[in-house]
């Protein structure tokens, strides 16, 4: 189903959670325009390109298109807000137009501003509203749905040496924090989503342990975002696969996480993942079915 962003459908913080449908899991199409993403980077960076996969990725069954313009892989370098602007508003704009209900996975307040006034209807902060002061106004009076996102450190150095004693209960007590600091700053809590951040500053154990508890975050009262899809714990676990012959596990993951109740899940391959979920679901009512 893709969702179409009129002014006269539901409430943009229902239908991009799937308050609406909650027996649904939502799938979040990601499109990278940039050059150095770790999966597939510099792929869609011509804007033509990136506004064909964003309708592509629509059509096939994305609920939402998150468009992002600066790579936040291991060892990532910053953007300049200018230049982010500029891979993502045309995209973002054209995808809008089209129907397409637009995410934008950004942590900078003047990119966020630049996204909403093009048609994006929900924000994806990496950050979890921390590394741009301003973000969080930004969210509060645009009254649209955000993703908190758990991580330690930042991009060009998280993955140096991650360390938890509880990785479970720390990334909870953060995102706990988080989420009354956005609340604090303006942002109802039914507008917040939160993203325990896997693959951002934990090593294979931490991702591991986070997939199998990841029921547990369901008492902070938020919507459950995961993000697995091809990341370096997939190619760990399959004789250091490279990223494009991760699916197999990617979609693993995403059945582990709508198994325990998560309500979207972020994903480069959308048609692999939609049918994957179809037919976990329809396993799932048959199992439901009283038999006569």
């Amino acid at each position: 189903m893709v969702v179409t962003p009129a002014p006269s459908a539901p409430p943009a913080s229902r239908r991009v959670t799937g308050l609406s449908d909650p027996g649904r899991c939502l799938v979040m199409g990601i499109l990278n325009v940039t050059p150095d993403s770790f999966s597939d980077g510099g792929a869609f960076l011509d804007r033509t390109e990136a506004i064909d996969h964003g309708l592509a990725l629509a059509a096939d069954g994305a609920d939402i298109v998150d468009v992002g313009g600066e790579s936040t892989r291991p060892g990532a370098t910053m953007v300049w807000e200018r230049d982010e602007i500029e891979r993502i508003a045309p995209v973002v704009r054209q995808l809008a137009s089209g129907g397409a209900a637009v995410s934008v996975d950004t942590r900078k307040a003047d990119v966020m501003t630049a996204a909403l006034a093009a048609g994006a209807r929900m924000i994806n902060d990496v950050s979890a509203l921390t590394y741009d002061d301003r973000s969080a106004d930004v969210v509060a009076a645009a009254g649209v749905p955000v993703v908190l996102m758990h991580h330690q450190g930042d991009p060009a150095t998280m993955q140096e040496d991650p360390h938890y004693d509880d990785v479970l209960g720390e990334v909870y007590i953060w995102l706990e924090e988080r989420v009354r600091a956005a609340e604090e700053a303006g942002i109802a809590r039914e507008k917040i989503l939160i993203d325990p951040g896997f693959g951002f500053g934990k090593k294979l154990a931490h991702n591991l342990e986070l997939m199998n508890g990841l029921a547990l975050f369901h008492s902070l009262g938020c919507p459950i975002v995961v993000g697995a899809s091809r990341k370096r714990t997939v190619g760990a676990l399959s004789g250091e696969a490279p990223a494009d012959k991760r699916l197999g596990g990617s979609i693993a993951f995403a059945l582990k996480a709508v198994e325990q109740g998560v309500q979207i899940v972020r994903v480069h391959d959308v048609f692999e993942t939609v049918q994957a979920l179809r037919v976990w679901r329809g396993m799932r009512d048959q199992g439901l079915t009283p038999r006569l």
